[in-house]
C-alpha cells in the first residue's frame, strides 16, 4: 500500500469514526438510537436513503450483470427512480412519516404491528427481516471485498472480516443517528467517484458516439453460451417471447435472458425497494411532508448517477477489454493448463503432473504473469488463451493485449470457465483508470457497501431487539438498546458466513432475492394499511405468510437457478425443479415476485373482504384520531 492510499484511507476512516461518535453523542434514549429522534435533516435522510438504497450490490454486482447482458439494465435505473425515489417519497414517504409518528412507531415491524394491532405480525415480520437480510447482507460484503482484497494484495476472507469489523465498530455505538451522519458523507464520496469514473471512461474510449457505436459493434463477439438465451448485443433488448410447453434443445431457453433481466434483475428490485424495512424507516426520521418532498429531487439526481453511470460503465467495460486493454507484465508462463472437471462447469484447477490423457484434453490453455511491484510470493495472475490474446516479449517487460470481452477477462484460476460478473468492475477500475482513482472509487465502494451494511446490520438489530425480544418480553427500552447490539453482532457473524461460504456471480442475484421475497410478503398488508381503512388484521396476516411461502416454494422447486443452487429439491424428489413438460421452460427463469406478488395481494383483498374488520375507533386512531379508550 502506497503512502497516498493509506493517507486517504485513514482521512476517510476519521471522518466516518468521528461521525460515528457524534451519532454516539447525541444518542440518549431508543427513539434516538431508532428513528433519529424524528428531526433528522431532509436532505441528510435523502442522501442516507440513496446511500442505503445504493451499494456495492448496485455498483459491482448489478455493474457486472450489465457488462454481461447490456445496456438492457438501465432499465433498472428507470423503474429505481420513479419507484424508489418518486412512489417511494410522494406517495408512501408522508402516510407512513405521518402513520409511524402517530403510532410512535420506531422500526416497520413496529409500524405493521401497530396499524393492524397484533403483535403476532410485528414478530413475524422481524423474523423474515432477521433471517432473510443476511442474504443481501452477504452480497454487499462481498462486493466491497471483492474490490478491497486485490487493492491491498490481501485474501478475500482478510478482506471480508476487516471490512465488518469497519462497519460494525460505528453502527453498533451511533444507532440510527450514527449510520444517518456517515451516510450523508458516504454519499457526497460516492457522487463524486461515479461522476468521475463516467468522465474517465468515455475519454478513455474516445467520446461518447464512438464508445457506444464500438459497444454496438461488439455483436458478433457474444459468447455462444448468452447468444443462444437471447443475448443480441450490449445495446439492444434481448429476445422475447415465451416458450412453449415441452420444448427441448435451443427453443427451450431462446428467450431466457429476456426474463431474467426484467423478472429478476428489473422489477425484482425495481419494486422490491417499495417494502425494503431499512429504507422505510428513513421516512420515520423526518418531521414534515415539506421535508419529505424537499428529498425527492436530491435522491432522484443520487440515484440516476450511481445505478446508472454503474450499468453504463460495466456494459462499456467490454470495449475497454476487447479493445484498448494493454498489460505490461512479466509473464511466466504461456502454456499453463488449468482443468475445468469432467463436465466442464467445474472451478478451474492446476493440472497435476500425473493427470491423465482424457484430463488433459478437456484442459484449457492459460498465460500466468506477475504485474509489476508485486513479488514471487504473491498469487500470480492467470488469462484465458484465446485467437485474439497477443503477446510481446521484450527485456524491458513482456506486453500483453487480451483482446478479450469483459467476462471472459474474469475467468482465473477458482473461478468456472463462465467467469465471475462480481469481480468485472474492480477488474476494470484497476486496469483502466489511474492509481489515484482506484484509491477514490475505493472509497466510493467503500462508502456504498458501508452505508448499506450499516442500515441492514441496524435493521436486523432493531428486528430482535425491539420486534420480537421486547414486543414478547417487555423489556425496558434500555435493555432494548443492548439486545438490538446483540442482534447486529449476530447478523454481522451471519453475512461473514455466507460471504465465506457462497462466492461469483452471486451479488445480483441474492439482491434480487430479498429484493422480491419482501416485495411478496411485505408490500400489499403494507400498502393496504397506509390507504386501505377496510383491510384487516387476518388480510394481513395471511397476505404475509401466503407470500412468503409461495416466494419460497419457487425459489426451492421451481426457479432454475436457485433451485439447482439449493439442491433441496433435488434432495427430495430427485429432480433438479418440479418443473414437467406439461409447462414452459420458460417458468423456470420467472422470478418469485412475478407469481408471489400477485398470490399474496389477491389473499390479502379476498380475506379482508371474508373478515370482520378492525373496529372503527381503532382504525381513526391509526389514520391520526385519538387514541381509543378500550386497547386494541
Amino acid at each position: 500500500m502506497d503512502i497516498f492510499t493509506l493517507i486517504a484511507l485513514l482521512i476517510y476512516l476519521f471522518a466516518i469514526g468521528y461521525l460515528g461518535y457524534q451519532g454516539y453523542r447525541q444518542t440518549k434514549t431508543a427513539s434516538d438510537y431508532l428513528v433519529a429522534g424524528r428531526n433528522a435533516n431532509p436532505v441528510i435522510m435523502a442522501l442516507s436513503y440513496g446511500a442505503t438504497f445504493i451499494s456495492t450490490s448496485a455498483i459491482v454486482g448489478f455493474g457486472g450483470a450489465a457488462a454481461n447482458f447490456g445496456m438492457g439494465v438501465l432499465w433498472l435505473t428507470v423503474l429505481n427512480i420513479f419507484m424508489g425515489i418518486f412512489i417511494a417519497f410522494v406517495v408512501f414517504g408522508n402516510p407512513t412519516r405521518r402513520m409511524g409518528h402517530h403510532l410512535d412507531a420506531h422500526t416497520f415491524p413496529e409500524l405493521m404491528g401497530k396499524r393492524y394491532g397484533s403483535r403476532l405480525i410485528q414478530v413475524l415480520c422481524a423474523l423474515i427481516i432477521f433471517c432473510l437480510m443476511p442474504l443481501y447482507a452477504m452480497a454487499v460484503i462481498i462486493g466491497g471485498a471483492e474490490f478491497i482484497a486485490p487493492i491491498f494484495h490481501i485474501s478475500y476472507d482478510a478482506a471480508l472480516y476487516v471490512f465488518a469489523v469497519v462497519v460494525a465498530a460505528y453502527v453498533i455505538a451511533g444507532g440510527i443517528k450514527g449510520v444517518m451522519l456517515t451516510d450523508a458523507l458516504q454519499g457526497a464520496i460516492m457522487l463524486v467517484g461515479m461522476l468521475f469514473l463516467l468522465i474517465f471512461t468515455y475519454t478513455q474510449l474516445g467520446g461518447f458516439s464512438a464508445a457506444h457505436q464500438a459497444l454496438t459493434d461488439l455483436a458478433p463477439s457474444v459468447p455462444p453460451s448468452l447468444a443462444a438465451i437471447g443475448h443480441r448485443g450490449w445495446t439492444a433488448m434481448p429476445a422475447f417471447g415465451w416458450a412453449a410447453p415441452g420444448s427441448t434443445g435451443g427453443e427451450a431457453v431462446r428467450y431466457h435472458l429476456w426474463w431474467i433481466m426484467v423478472s429478476t434483475i428489473v422489477m425484482g428490485v425495481g419494486i422490491g425497494v417499495l417494502a425494503q424495512p431499512q429504507l422505510i424507516v428513513r421516512f420515520m426520521t423526518v418531521k414534515s411532508k415539506q421535508a419529505l418532498n424537499r428529498g425527492v429531487a436530491a435522491g432522484g439526481v443520487f440515484i440516476l448517477f450511481m445505478t446508472g453511470v454503474a450499468f453504463v460503465v460495466g456494459a462499456l467495460a467490454n470495449v475497454y477489454f476487447a479493445q484498448h486493454e494493454t498489460i505490461r507484465c512479466t509473464i511466466v508462463e504461456e502454456q499453463a493448463l488449468l482443468d475445468p472437471g469432467p463436465d466442464g462447469k467445474a472451478p478451474l484447477t492446476r493440472l497435476q503432473p500425473d493427470a491423465s490423457p482424457d484430463v488433459r484434453a478437456r484442459a484449457k490453455t492459460f498465460i500466468t504473469y506477475r504485474l509489476p511491484g508485486t513479488t514471487e510470493d504473491q498469487p500470480l495472475h492467470y488469462m484465458l488463451k484465446t485467437p485474439s490474446v497477443t503477446v510481446e516479449r521484450g527485456a524491458g517487460g513482456d506486453i500483453i493485449r487480451p483482446g478479450l470481452i469483459a467476462i471472459a477477462r474474469t475467468v482465473t484460476l477458482g473461478t468456472t470457465l463462465q467467469g465471475n460478473s462480481d469481480t468485472i468492475i474492480p477488474r476494470f477500475i484497476n486496469s483502466a483508470l489511474p492509481k489515484w482513482f482506484g484509491v477514490l472509487f475505493l472509497l466510493t465502494l467503500l462508502s456504498a457497501a458501508m452505508s448499506t451494511l450499516s442500515s441492514q446490520f441496524h435493521t436486523m438489530g432493531t428486528a430482535i431487539g425491539r420486534d420480537i425480544f421486547e414486543t414478547i418480553g417487555g423489556a425496558h427500552s434500555t435493555r432494548t438498546v443492548l439486545i438490538t447490539r446483540c442482534g447486529i453482532v449476530i447478523g454481522i457473524l451471519t453475512a461473514i458466513v455466507l460471504g465465506k461460504l457462497v462466492r461469483g456471480n452471486i451479488i445480483a442475484l441474492a439482491t434480487a432475492l430479498f429484493f422480491g421475497i419482501c416485495a411478496a410478503s411485505f408490500l400489499p398488508s403494507f400498502l393496504a394499511g397506509l390507504f386501505w381503512r377496510r383491510m384487516t388484521r387476518p388480510a394481513a396476516i395471511a397476505s404475509i405468510l401466503v407470500g412468503f411461502a409461495t416466494s419460497a416454494f419457487w425459489s426451492v422447486f421451481i426457479n432454475a437457478k436457485t433451485a439447482t443452487g439449493l439442491g433441496i429439491c433435488k434432495a427430495l424428489f430427485g429432480t433438479p425443479t418440479l418443473l414437467t413438460h406439461a409447462f414452459s421452460p420458460t417458468w423456470a427463469v420467472v422470478d418469485p415476485l412475478l407469481v408471489a406478488l400477485p398470490i399474496s395481494a389477491l389473499t390479502a383483498f379476498v380475506v379482508a373482504l371474508v373478515t370482520r374488520p378492525l373496529p372503527p375507533d381503532y382504525v381513526a386512531y391509526c389514520f391520526g384520531g385519538q387514541r381509543p379508550t378500550d386497547s386494541h
